[in-house]
């Protein structure tokens, strides 16, 4: 049965979208329907549609008591709003249903499990948070709590591990129809760890043990956790929180981590090869990934970053968008994320050109604008003998505004740089990134939205995605050079329905 506080959720998201319009949103980018979304959840694929719920509060653009929003597509980038699927409605749950997972039941039925949040008074005054994983079950559509919620609860704990960091469960079936469960907690040490459940029928769970310890080694409490087979490896993704910069890696403050390595089923072994960021960017967090049906591991992140999303207007109707689903494979110990090739099947007018040589100045191409695009560009030098200094390329620009990729071959860094895209606050506008390439010659893969761009790099090694909220009617783009290159353009216009 529907709650009364489900019910009002579902009939304000309703009212309230009639008054956003589809232009005052992202094209084929996932954003709240209303209201605040932050991580991705119960990512899968149900009845012949893929399924993305997120973290939503649907009455303010700010962050709130957390619900469950929820959009399914056929493609990944066309989606179609749902009614909220989960709301703060009970006891165990009361102050937010955090972010978990979904998977389909033998029976047919769809599965959410997340974490149900209860704050409690502490004795020096002020509250903590009691996080449980909870269940519920239903058609797609409406989903029934679990009458014996909670599932997993602080009874189910490893001595020393914290009740109050224990959150956000990655569940999966193993090929012998038994279930796992990875969820991310914080041990006495104040560090992070993911904890290993399983079970025979999703509702009775059984502690395994910690699969894998930060040991204070990068950031602090590990988020939303997920762990699959991929390219012979196993991977595990993870959002820790307070990360310290380790060179060019893990400069977000809460950010990103890939490890790959081995996993041993068997004995639930996993052993680390290599760590490395998955996004580069400013904006990135909390990915989970699916297989899809014919085979692909494709990850959705939430797009934004969580020192700088608490700064816009509360009259604002919406705030947070997802990124553009990736389909991943591991190289040579590295992951490589690219667009999802459902994009070309938005490919409109293209614009090509082949060898366009400059030197020491800014030029324009006929053609090449335009804030729904695809766009790839090969840069080498004019003279391999004399390598460029400085290579950008500047978009979402006019006289007044614009966001810039620069490349420094020298020193083979790569910058974002979005402080001219129209903020008039001093948050994040810069990231850097050390890149590979060979004498100057790199690629890059530059796909724009309203609000926001990605940029694939050397065929996906790294990814550097931002929001920019820049004025649409800036549209232009330009490139510069310092020294002497050549330039390959291909650039689509991206046609959304």
């Amino acid at each position: 049965m529907t709650s009364q506080i489900l019910r009002e959720a579902r009939k304000y998201e309703e009212t309230m979208e009639q008054r956003i319009t589809k232009e005052d949103k992202p094209a084929f980018h996932l954003s709240a329907r209303v209201g605040w979304m932050n991580d991705p959840n119960g990512f899968s694929f149900y009845n012949g549609e893929y399924h993305l719920f997120y973290q939503y509060h649907p009455y303010s653009s700010h962050w709130g008591p957390m619900h469950w929003g929820h959009a399914v597509s056929k493609d990944l980038l066309n989606w179609k709003y749902l009614p909220a699927a989960l709301a703060p409605d009970q006891l165990y749950d009361k102050d937010g249903c955090f972010s978990g997972s979904a998977i389909e039941m033998p029976d047919g039925r769809q599965l959410l499990m997340y974490t149900g949040v209860t704050k409690e008074p502490k004795p020096e005054g002020g509250f903590s948070e009691i996080q449980t994983q909870c269940i519920a079950i239903g058609d797609g559509i409406d989903y029934e709590k679990y009458p014996l919620n909670p599932v997993i609860n602080e009874k189910d704990l490893p001595e020393g591990a914290s009740r109050h960091d224990f959150r956000d469960p990655k569940i999966w079936r193993k090929a012998d129809g038994t279930y796992c469960c990875l969820i991310g907690n914080r041990p006495a040490d104040g560090s992070g760890q993911l904890l290993l459940y399983s079970s025979t029928d999703c509702i009775h769970w059984k502690y395994e043990k910690v699969l894998i310890a930060n040991y204070n080694r990068i950031g602090k409490m590990w988020e939303c956790p997920d762990l699959f087979e991929l390219d012979g490896k196993a991977v595990i993704l993870t959002s820790p929180q307070d990360m310290m910069p380790q060179g060019f890696e893990y400069h977000n403050g809460n950010g990103t981590l890939c490890l790959i390595g081995t996993f041993d089923e068997q004995n639930n072994v996993f052993t680390e090869e290599y760590n490395q960021s998955i996004d580069y960017g400013i904006d990135f967090y909390a990915p989970q990934t699916i297989l899809t049906e014919d085979g692909r591991r494709v990850m959705i992140g939430w797009m934004q970053n969580w020192d700088t999303c608490n700064l816009h207007s509360p009259n604002r109707p919406w705030f947070g968008q997802m990124s553009l689903p990736r389909e991943l494979s591991v190289k040579n110990g590295r992951l490589i994320q690219k667009p999802i090739r459902e994009i070309e099947q938005l490919h409109g007018e293209k614009v090509t050109y082949k060898n366009v040589a400059f030197e020491n100045d800014t030029i324009r191409l006929d053609g090449i604008t335009g804030r729904k695009i695809d766009m790839e560009l090969s840069i080498r030098p004019g003279d391999e003998r004399d390598v460029y200094r400085k290579f950008a390329v500047r978009f979402a620009q006019n006289e007044q505004y614009q966001t810039s990729i620069s490349f420094r071959p020298y020193e083979s860094i790569l910058k974002i740089d979005r402080k001219f895209s129209g903020s008039c606050r001093a948050i994040i506008h810069q990231r850097r990134c050390l890149v590979r390439n060979e004498n100057g010659a790199i690629k890059l893969r530059i796909i724009l939205d309203r609000y926001s761009v990605e940029v694939f790099v050397n065929d996906g090694e790294q990814v550097l995605s931002a929001t920019i909220y820049t004025d649409q009617a800036a549209d232009g783009i330009s490139f510069f050079v310092d020294g002497s290159v050549k330039m390959d353009v291909i650039k689509y216009n991206l046609n959304v329905e």
